[in-house]
């Protein structure tokens, strides 16, 4: 009885998630070759993946719960999906080149999603790409909800000038990162000091820094720079995204499961130093922790202790490791100010040399994790391939040896038969010598019998 009562439990629950996954799909619509011309008339969020791509069957739950949250909120995002192998001309006219990709299409401008894969984080960027390019703040009110709603959101302040087109045209590059506001003097919170207007400024932190043109640069790459908060959690995708900054990265390698004080140590270590000299440092180094060393030995080609401080130069692969124990924040920054007086040697790079090394760790480490993985299966795919050509190998080489073993019986019968040739010769010979003979003997003969006559 209780038997009976877990299976209909069970096809209970198995019927609720067919019918929740049923329901959920309703909102993802499948596009076909007609979307390209009816799609201008609404804003789209569209995932272009491939049938037999394991990371988009990953992201079809994922992807199912952003059409129903969208619609449920009443966005005027639709979401679509789009086999781009069946219909690959409209793919790559939207510039899709691998899967899945993420796009949300406003009129004639498309924007490519390029942050994790989260419900969330997909959700909150087809919020900021479809909405306006350049928010206005108009109340003191509606600025501090937003410090409270954005991590890291930029401002202009200020009226018609070159600045706010530069903004403008930064914001067009870079909305699919953060958000762009605009307010006026009076909205801007009181503990903020503009030494001339117009100006831009970024606020993150709990702090703000205002855009200097001759100290940081071009507006859009400063941008760029500034739109991560000053510590954070670091994996291998915002590392990624760290190396279009240009700063370098110090992370404290951890193991956060580790609860000793030297893995305390060193984690707070780095936020102190991040936070207390902001000023000093921001321009040039971003900061954070990653939990385990795995990324970074793959990363580095070596192995590190954890706990440790490694310093990323992720625009090149470059890499500082610590000379000295790191125990205070003055010893961090007495080795960041090494680094950048150039005490520090570089490690890594990106030469012939270190592509090649990259290339011989990259083939190394996938066979270890093939055969760590499953034995069976690297046993199949690299010992399969080595025995055929061990055959192919002993098939050439048996093939030469009766080769030469004919060409040289060939040889020696041809010098048998050259041999026999004289003798028969010879004896064909010898009835035309023994004809050419027989008159000289006879010669005499005939002589001496005229004689007697």
């Amino acid at each position: 009885m209780a038997a009976r009562r877990r299976g209909a439990g069970l096809r209970l629950c198995a019927t609720v998630f067919l019918l929740d996954m049923a329901f959920c799909k309703g909102f993802v619509e499948d596009l076909d070759e007609s979307f390209k011309d009816n799609r201008k008339d609404d804003i789209w969020l569209v995932d272009f993946y491939a049938p037999w791509c394991g990371h988009c069957k990953k992201l079809e739950p994922i992807w199912n719960e952003v059409g129903l949250e969208l619609k449920s909120i009443g966005s005027p995002v639709k979401v679509g999906k789009m086999d781009a192998t069946s219909y690959s001309s409209i793919a790559s006219e939207f510039g899709v080149r691998g899967y899945p990709t993420i796009k949300l299409l406003k009129g004639d401008l498309a924007y490519n999603y390029r942050g994790p894969r989260t419900k969330d984080d997909i959700i909150e960027f087809a919020h900021r790409v479809s909405g306006a390019l350049i928010r206005p703040l108009p109340s003191q009110q509606m600025f501090e909800h937003v410090q409270k709603r954005h991590r890291v959101f930029f401002v202009y302040v200020g009226g018609e000038s070159p600045l706010k087109e530069k903004y403008i045209d930064a914001a067009s590059e870079l909305i699919v990162y953060t958000y762009f506001f605009s307010a006026s003097e009076e909205v801007v919170p009181e503990y903020v000091t503009l030494k001339e207007m117009p100006a831009v400024l970024v606020f993150k932190d709990e702090t703000y820094f205002v855009y200097d043109e001759y100290e940081d640069g071009d507006l859009s790459s400063w941008i760029n720079r500034e739109r991560f908060q000053n510590y954070l959690t670091v994996d291998g995708f915002l590392l990624y995204e760290l190396g279009d900054t240009g700063k370098l990265v110090a992370i404290a390698v951890i193991d956060e499961k580790n609860t000793s004080n030297e893995h305390t140590r060193l984690k707070s270590i780095i936020q102190e130093v991040a936070r207390d000299y902001r000023d000093q440092f921001h321009r040039h180094f971003q900061f954070g922790h990653m939990d385990g060393n795995d990324y970074i030995n793959t990363l580095l080609m070596d192995e590190l202790q954890v706990p440790t401080v490694v310093v990323l130069n992720t625009s090149n692969q470059q890499y500082f490791l610590l000379d000295r124990q790191i125990n205070s924040a003055e010893d961090m920054v007495h080795f960041i100010n090494n680094i950048l007086d150039g005490t520090v040697e570089a490690q890594g790079g990106d030469s012939i040399l270190q592509r090649l090394k990259r290339i011989i760790f990259d083939a190394k480490s996938t066979v270890v994790s093939v055969f760590r993985s499953s034995p069976l299966m690297g046993c199949f795919l690299f010992g399969l391939p080595l025995g055929v050509i061990s055959i192919m190998c002993y098939g050439i080489y048996t093939a030469d040896a009766d080769g030469g073993y004919i060409e040289e019986r060939y040889e020696v019968s041809k010098s048998e038969l050259e041999g026999q040739e004289p003798t028969a010769e010879s004896k064909e010979q010898e009835p035309s010598g023994a004809a050419a003979l027989g008159p000289t003997e006879q010669e005499p003969k005939d002589v001496l019998e005229k004689k007697k006559d």
